[in-house]
């Protein structure tokens, strides 16, 4: 079998930066242990499968380890793939996945934006051994924790995120999908980084789904409604997030680095 595969850098206007992810256009959905090893040969942190159904499309995400219930950058690599690629003459597309109906608009100025869940973080006491499992993985002494399925840590400023050397070991012994690092930014409203060993992803270059967790937080932090993010991996990339009621709309480009096809 002969399946096409493109490979689109997200949350950037430049090749080589932004989030690569794959994605596989699927007539019918192939058995989970096939995407599950086309996602593990990929080995890009993740692999977005889609299946267009009547006026929608079923979309599925891997990373090269297990299959995830929320993906930001590979929402948006699907969707420039269907908008453009493959020429979708609306300039909005529903997505059906584990975590509900996702939107995505196309909009005037070229980007992109997905309405995700919001997702609040609440704060965590960590016991003895996560605190030194953490201080161990991250080589700091982290201020204020808290926690939804991901831990996110607060740091004093941006240097002390940007100059971490993460202990992956160490932060894989974390009962935590990931471990999301964040402080206020520089140049712009917040910074992160994002750090999942558990899920196969030692650290990812940008993360919509930290967002719908960050942008609550700093959304109240710093009593806006709009904020602009950056993610300090060594690609990087940057996201506009928005607030309305219980959604996160995380704004950004997709730039198409490559399609072919695959043999299984």
């Amino acid at each position: 079998m002969d399946l096409p595969i493109y490979q689109i850098d997200s949350f950037t206007d430049q090749r080589f930066k932004g989030n690569p992810a794959a994605v596989i256009p699927l007539d019918k959905w192939l058995p989970d242990e096939t995407l599950q090893a086309i996602a593990n040969e990929n080995n890009l942190s993740e692999t977005a499968f889609f299946v267009a159904k009547d006026t929608r499309f079923q979309l599925r995400w891997f990373t090269p380890k297990a299959e995830v219930k929320l993906c930001g950058h590979a929402t948006l690599a699907a969707a420039e793939v269907i908008f453009n690629a493959l020429q979708h003459h609306q300039n909005t597309i529903y997505f059906d996945t584990l975590s509900g109906t996702l939107i995505v608009k196309r909009l005037a100025d070229g980007r992109i934006e997905i309405d995700f869940p919001a997702q609040p973080v609440t704060p965590i006491l960590l016991s003895g051994v996560e605190q030194a499992l953490l201080i161990t993985g991250l080589g700091l002494t982290p201020g204020a924790t808290f926690a939804n399925e991901d831990l996110v840590v607060m740091c004093a400023n941006q240097s002390a995120v940007a100059n971490i050397d993460p202990d992956i070991n160490a932060l894989k012994q974390l009962p935590f999908r990931g471990i999301i690092v964040t402080a206020k930014g520089d140049k712009c409203d917040f910074v992160s980084r994002f750090f999942g060993p558990s899920v196969g992803v030692n650290e990812d270059p940008v993360t919509g789904s930290a967002h719908t967790k960050l942008m609550p937080f700093w959304a109240a932090k710093l009593d806006k409604s709009l904020c602009q993010a950056r993610q300090l991996s060594e690609r990087g990339g940057n996201i506009e997030c928005e607030l309305k009621d219980d959604r996160v709309l995380m704004r950004g480009h997709a730039v198409h680095y490559m399609q072919g096809t695959i043999h299984i």
